[in-house]
């Protein structure tokens, strides 16, 4: 576009050694090369470069690659100038750069022009973020496959699904007499269920997703005494939590935040849950109970010797909470003789441990680390909490779309499946305001 502005930032964090990396892109971003290295940019060719200042003396000395538009990052010209890493120097290339027409960009401009330019859509935009940011092997592989455009071909397949059922929903609508497909017949509900297993199979890869990006909420649950802060400590490989033989010890939450092989956790060491006249420790408890039905999943602690009771109790309890995955994990094994076992039941993975020795812990990290997206497969893609929000908007127009459908409200049903096609195109910037932009991109970094 060629009104639009030329900015200039950073390319990488400035730093006392190395590389310093200066980006510029827009209309003048050659012009402001060629002033201030004394020399043409050539596209595709690195060239050794002077930076000088406005009295011509040496800023620094580095290297000038030159991309030009639309076969660059942003899709327009776009220059990066390699100098030395102290950031002095950066900054008074950069002061020279903005001296000679540039601006400074904003956060995610860089990414923001990408996407103006059809260079990426938004989902791949925001992998470039998550990309930058991930914290291990597993969050980095998921951000490249978001970048390379995974999840954004799942969106759109299921987009491709909706349509589907608004091509038929709206022929019944608006050529009855032609008899298309039977309204109710059962090709249609046959596009019905197909647009719903994508939904789940895409809702789930995207839970797993986002966990990848934004790390496990952890919640431990159980009776006093069962184990959860010795547990806890076990974890963090530190004495966090205080442990006694006391029942109650606990009475209010405690957040550990750790990582196990590259995975971010978040622990919360909570009240054991039982009746208690104490109004200090019954409010703990009722702040126990509200935060595991926030967990992303819940550990729950059981002593083994009284392992059937304890998961009557927990089973009970969890009932009337929603969705959140639970985790069972016998403590004092060591007096079972089970340290270390683990198996899949009806109501999850079973763990048994000694937590006060540590033992049988791996098994355990290894059910965290999957919990939290590691080890779902190659085709997990990062994804955030704006995108979980719109699958399931999306989700709940598909489903009221179906309820109208049944009850002959087909205008109805054609309205909500529109509105979910708009819900997912919030995710790849098909559909998008403004006001989305803005908040996107601002969070990314300077220079991206």
């Amino acid at each position: 576009m060629s009104g639009r502005d030329t900015i200039v930032a950073p390319a990488t964090a400035p730093g006392r050694a190395g590389i310093g990396v200066l980006r510029l892109s827009g209309p003048r971003a050659f012009a402001i090369a060629e002033t201030l290295c004394g020399q043409a940019p050539q596209p595709g060719r690195a060239r050794r470069a002077r930076f000088h200042a406005a009295d011509g003396s040496l800023l620094d000395d580095g290297l000038l690659l030159a991309f030009a538009a639309p076969r660059s990052f942003t899709g327009e010209d776009v220059v990066e100038l390699h100098g030395h890493g102290n950031p002095l120097l950066l900054a008074a290339v950069q002061a020279r750069c903005i001296a000679l027409g540039a601006r400074a960009a904003r956060p995610g401009e860089f990414s923001e022009r990408a996407f103006l330019e059809g260079k990426l859509d938004l989902a791949q935009a925001e992998a470039v973020a998550d990309l930058i940011a991930a914290g291990s092997e597993a969050a980095l592989r998921a951000a490249r496959r978001s970048l390379e455009g995974v999840f954004s071909a799942r969106v759109d397949e299921l987009v491709e699904a909706l349509t589907a059922l608004r091509v038929q929903v709206e022929a019944g609508i608006d050529f009855p007499e032609e008899a298309i497909e039977p309204l109710a017949g059962a090709a249609l509900a046959g596009h019905w269920q197909a647009a719903r297993a994508l939904h789940a199979a895409l809702a789930a890869d995207a839970v797993r997703g986002a966990r990848l990006v934004d790390g496990l909420h952890v919640v431990l649950v159980g009776a006093p005494n069962a184990g959860k802060s010795a547990l806890l400590n076990a974890l963090a490989g530190a004495e966090r939590a205080i442990v006694t033989p006391i029942p109650g010890t606990t009475r209010d939450l405690l957040r550990e935040g750790l990582r196990l092989d590259g995975v971010e956790l978040t622990l919360v060491d909570s009240a054991g849950l039982r009746d208690s006249a104490d109004p200090v420790e019954a409010e703990g408890i009722r702040r126990a109970r509200a935060e595991a039905a926030k967990a992303d999943l819940r550990l729950a602690v059981l002593d083994d010797r009284e392992a059937d009771a304890a998961i009557a109790r927990l089973a009970a309890e969890f009932a009337a909470e929603r969705h959140a995955g639970v985790l069972w994990v016998h403590t004092h094994a060591d007096l079972t003789g089970r340290v270390g076992a683990h198996e899949d039941r009806a109501d999850g993975r079973h763990c048994w441990i000694d937590a006060v020795r540590g033992e049988g812990l791996d098994a355990l990290r290894q059910a965290l680390r999957e919990a939290a997206g590691d080890g779902g497969g190659a085709g997990v893609f990062s994804a955030r909490v704006r995108h979980l929000e719109a699958i399931a908007r999306a989700g709940a127009l598909l489903d009221a779309a179906s309820t109208q459908w049944r009850a002959g409200q087909a205008e109805l049903a054609a309205e909500d499946l529109r509105l979910a096609q708009e819900a997912l195109g919030e995710i790849t910037g098909r559909v998008s305001a403004d006001a989305l932009l803005g908040r996107v991109f601002a969070s990314f970094c300077i220079g991206k």
